[in-house]
C-alpha cells in the first residue's frame, strides 16, 4: 500500500516537474520526487555467546573487533578499571563498514547488508556453531535521520539472514542536522 502511494505521489511530482523526474521519483526509497531522503547509517556485527573465547571469533571472521570480553573476565569501566563482577557471556563487536556512510542512489543500508553478508559466508560454519551451542550473533544497524525515509529489504536478503542465523536490529536516531560523518556504532 506504501508503495502504490508513494508512485502515485512520485507520478504526481513528475507531471508538475517533467518526465525526467517521474522516472526519477518512483525508485523505490524516493517520494514525491525527491532524491533519496538523507540518513547516514553504519553496520556491526555482535555476537554472544556463554564461552567462546573472542580471539576465535576474530580468527575465524578476519575482522578486527572494537569491543570484545570473555565469559568470566572482570567487568571494567571505560577507562579500564575494575567495577566489580564477571562478565556472564562472551561478547564480540566488530564494524562491518569502515565509516559511516550517507545513503545514496547506489548505497543503502539495504545494498550495504548483501555486500556484508557475502563477506560473513565466508565463515557460516562459524555461525552455525555459535548458535548451536546457545550463542547468538545480530548484523546491527545504526541509522541517523533528519527525515522520514523508507527501507525495503528483499525476501532473499532476509531468507539469508536467516539461513546465517543472523538477527537483524535497526537502531533509528532522529538527527536535525547535517549527516556528520562520524556517527558511531
Amino acid at each position: 500500500m506504501k508503495r502504490r502511494i508513494a508512485t502515485a505521489r512520485a507520478h504526481r511530482a513528475g507531471r508538475r516537474a517533467g518526465t525526467d523526474e517521474v522516472a526519477r521519483a518512483s525508485r523505490p526509497g524516493n517520494f514525491a520526487g525527491l532524491h533519496v531522503s538523507d540518513y547516514e547509517f553504519i553496520m556491526s556485527l555482535r555476537i554472544r555467546h556463554p564461552h567462546i573465547d573472542p580471539a576465535e571469533i576474530t580468527v575465524a571472521l578476519r575482522l578486527e573487533p572494537q569491543h570484545t570480553w570473555r565469559a568470566g573476565d572482570p567487568r571494567r569501566g571505560s577507562a579500564g578499571d575494575e567495577i566489580g563482577g564477571t562478565h556472564r557471556e562472551s561478547y564480540w563487536m566488530g564494524r562491518l563498514m569502515a565509516k559511516p556512510e550517507l545513503a545514496r542512489d547506489h548505497v543503502g543500508v539495504e545494498s550495504e547488508i548483501l555486500r556484508a553478508l557475502g563477506t560473513l559466508r565466508r565463515s557460516l560454519d562459524l555461525l552455525k556453531r555459535l548458535k548451536e551451542e546457545g550463542g547468538s550473533a545480530e548484523v546491527h544497524v545504526s541509522l541517523y535521520a533528519r527525515e522520514e525515509f523508507h527501507l525495503e529489504f528483499l525476501p532473499e536478503s532476509l531468507a539469508l539472514l536467516g539461513r546465517m542465523g543472523l538477527a537483524l536490529a535497526l537502531d533509528v536516531k532522529p538527527n536535525s542536522e547535517e549527516p556528520s560523518g562520524v556517527a558511531l556504532n
